[in-house]
């Protein structure tokens, strides 16, 4: 996993007066906890830029007025109406200890159910992992070349050399649908009882789909 160089200062004062005078001078107030110690810290927007508008995560090299850490972005606060970062939670790493962490997934290869007409379905967007920074990817493949109409992936069928996969097994990660059921907005293990006697009439030798601000 890659390292986004950020330059931070040390916040004085911290509560509600501050961080609005921060953030009316476009900066965003952070906090990172996870050591011996709670740092708060802040810096521009703009800084943040490659860290929050991607596909990718990322470890943080984080310099707070000369003091260097790691870390990861553990959370993040928009306003509801301007989309503007309010706040930011970093937890900070160690080379001896496992972290947790959410990884994007990406989708590599095109379905067989996809070319017989089907519908891809990708329900996470990320998985929450837990392993040692070196061994962190910035992002976690799912090949779906394999999959087939009616067929999913669930976080129990994936796995990933020095990583714990932390959501439960029986989530579904991505599945194949019918065009039938994508038009009428369903999901793999979601058709009705009504769905399922108009497909049997249409078809009846057709099987049915399988189911499953810190401040």
């Amino acid at each position: 996993m890659k390292a986004i160089k950020i330059a931070a200062k040390k916040r004085t004062e911290v509560g509600k007066t501050n961080s609005k005078k921060l953030r009316n001078e476009d900066n965003v107030p952070c906090v990172m906890y996870g050591g011996d110690k709670v740092y708060h810290f802040y810096c521009h927007e703009n800084a943040f830029l490659k860290l929050v508008y991607t596909h990718k995560a990322h470890l943080v090299s984080l310099d707070i007025e000369g003091e260097k850490h790691t870390a990861i972005l553990q959370e993040i606060q928009f306003h509801p109406v301007s989309d503007k970062i309010l706040h930011m939670d970093f937890v900070e790493v160690f080379d001896d200890k496992p972290v947790t962490i959410h990884i994007p997934i990406d989708l590599v290869g095109i379905s067989i159910g996809v070319k017989n007409g089907g519908k891809i379905r990708q329900k996470r967007r990320t998985l929450k992992v837990k392993g040692f920074a070196k061994d962190l990817p910035d992002h976690l493949e799912v090949d779906v070349t394999d999959i087939e109409i009616g067929q999913v992936v669930k976080v129990g069928d994936l796995s990933y050399p020095k990583l714990e996969l932390l959501d439960p097994h029986r989530s579904m990660v991505v599945s194949v649908i019918s065009s039938r059921l994508a038009a009428k907005g369903m999901e793999v293990g979601e058709e009705t009882t009504e769905v399922k006697a108009e497909e049997a009439a249409v078809a009846p030798e057709e099987e049915s789909p399988e189911k499953d601000e810190k401040k």
